[in-house]
């Protein structure tokens, strides 16, 4: 089973911050990037870390009111997300789930007995995103919304190891890409 995985801030939408999930707003272009995956029944899933929950930004309930928002808003659009995978943990937790970390990935890896090696990555953030689906196997995909740009100039050097599959100016580039490069391997 393959997959195409979605960072939030800065991929989807927002501006690779964290932004409050009551606030967080798509980009206009990125529904019909979904529904994209959807139409050729990729599963599609966003995988995000939020630790502003575990630092008391906002609770695990406003957030998850937020992913409910967000799914409603692809709904409109006749577009969905197949899952949501979050880490909700502060950065010295020292959990297994937040990015650069794979946990996000192997749960869903599991839940959808997915082959990793077949799946996409979609992130703006090369030292998170890059490097977990650089660890999981996965073929990357760097947008350059939201901190994509600074991920390539100011900060490459956090991952120089790891070479993105694919720079996308934005999310509907990165997913033609994708499906162009599904046909390619399924030919």
């Amino acid at each position: 089973m393959k997959a195409v995985f979605l960072d939030r801030d800065g991929t989807i939408g927002g501006t690779g911050g964290g932004v409050h999930p009551l606030d967080f707003s798509m980009y206009d272009f990125a529904p019909q990037a979904i529904k994209s995956l959807n139409e050729i029944e990729i599963k599609v899933f966003l995988f995000t870390n939020q630790t502003r929950v575990g630092r008391g930004f906002f609770t695990e309930d406003e957030l998850l009111k937020g992913f409910k928002l967000m799914e409603e808003e692809l709904a409109n659009d006749s577009a969905f997300l197949d899952g949501i995978y979050y880490c909700p943990h502060k950065p010295d937790d020292k959990c297994e789930c937040q990015k650069p970390k794979i946990g996000l990935l192997l749960q869903a890896q599991k839940m959808h007995n997915l082959n990793l090696n077949e799946c996409y990555v979609v992130g703006d953030t090369g030292s998170s995103d890059m490097v977990a689906a650089n660890r999981a196997g996965t073929k990357k995909v760097l947008v350059k919304t939201g901190w994509g740009e600074s991920s390539l100039t100011s900060y490459r050097e956090q991952w120089r190891e790891v070479e993105p599959d694919y720079i996308a100016d934005n999310l509907i580039e990165a997913v033609n890409w994708i499906v162009n490069d599904l046909n390619v391997t399924q030919e």
